[in-house]
């Protein structure tokens, strides 16, 4: 049951993360195929539920992406589930303070180092003997979500919270919470200062930084800076530019996106890490 993201991050590399919105299999089942290293189900702000992550999770596994989960807040009852349901991360929103860091480490982690119940009706075998419950603790992803200016003044107490694997920046909130409009590929001074403290405080620890990024651009602008997590908007996001630039060029009102690769099968995976 060996975590690739955390296999990349261990070796220096920077992880591409899609983000799932749409509360379908079959989308998930194409999407996946993209070349993502990791695939997350929103069920924060997306349109998912707990079967639809089900369902999303079932399209991704044949195609070798981590799946991982941002839940809707740091609760033990969809945490659990989430991990049941075979998530290898869990991104959570709204950590603000060391207590809350705390929690979210114990709803994920199994007895002694947590307090999750033993369930994993998809993860593992429910029910039967097996390695799940042995590697669990040290495979799951725990991210809390950086997102407020009070996470900010509590940075250092929540990154020294025993478990946590890595932090994921919210842009939009962010930039709420310090009195700026919500947005993702933040260009303010202010804000890419706070990036900057963001990384030199987890590289100092060891531990992951994430970002949720607007384009694929910024995302490798972000990757160079030294982010090890980035996502590029989300599944809604792409298909809705992808469509655009479509009509667009039909209507001879502007360029397209580039061809199609139209080999018999393009390799998936060529490309998806990157360093």
């Amino acid at each position: 049951m060996a975590n690739k993201v955390k296999q990349a991050w261990k070796s220096g590399k920077a992880v591409v993360n899609g983000w799932l919105a749409i509360p379908s299999a079959f989308s998930a089942e194409m999407y996946s195929q993209s070349g993502w290293d990791s695939v997350t189900v929103d069920m924060q702000h997306g349109v998912q539920d707990y079967l639809s992550c089900v369902a999303c999770f079932q399209g991704m596994q044949p195609h070798g992406v981590t799946p991982m989960v941002r839940v809707p807040w740091n609760e033990p009852g969809i945490i659990g589930k989430v991990l049941d349901a075979g998530a290898y991360g869990v991104i959570c929103p709204m950590v603000n303070t060391e207590a809350e860091a705390r929690a979210l480490v114990q709803y994920s982690k199994y007895p002694p180092k947590g307090t999750r119940s033993n369930g994993p009706i998809r993860a593992g075998l429910y029910g039967e003997g097996g390695n799940y419950q042995a590697t669990a603790n040290d495979e799951i992803l725990v991210i809390p979500m950086i997102e407020t200016q009070q996470a900010l003044d509590n940075l250092e107490a929540i990154l020294d919270v025993p478990g946590i694997d890595g932090i994921y920046v919210g842009p939009s909130d962010l930039g709420l919470s310090l009195g700026m409009a919500p947005k993702l590929d933040r260009e303010e001074p202010e804000i890419l200062k706070i990036y900057e403290r963001l990384l030199k405080e987890t590289s100092k620890r060891g531990i992951a930084a994430g970002l949720h990024n607007g384009t694929a651009g910024y995302a490798k602008r972000m990757i160079d800076m030294g982010f090890k997590l980035v996502t590029i908007a989300n599944d809604v996001g792409l298909m809705v530019q992808a469509s655009r630039a479509a009509v667009k060029e039909a209507r001879g009102e502007g360029p397209g996106l580039p061809p199609p690769d139209t080999s018999a099968r393009a390799n998936p995976k060529t490309g998806a890490t990157a360093g």
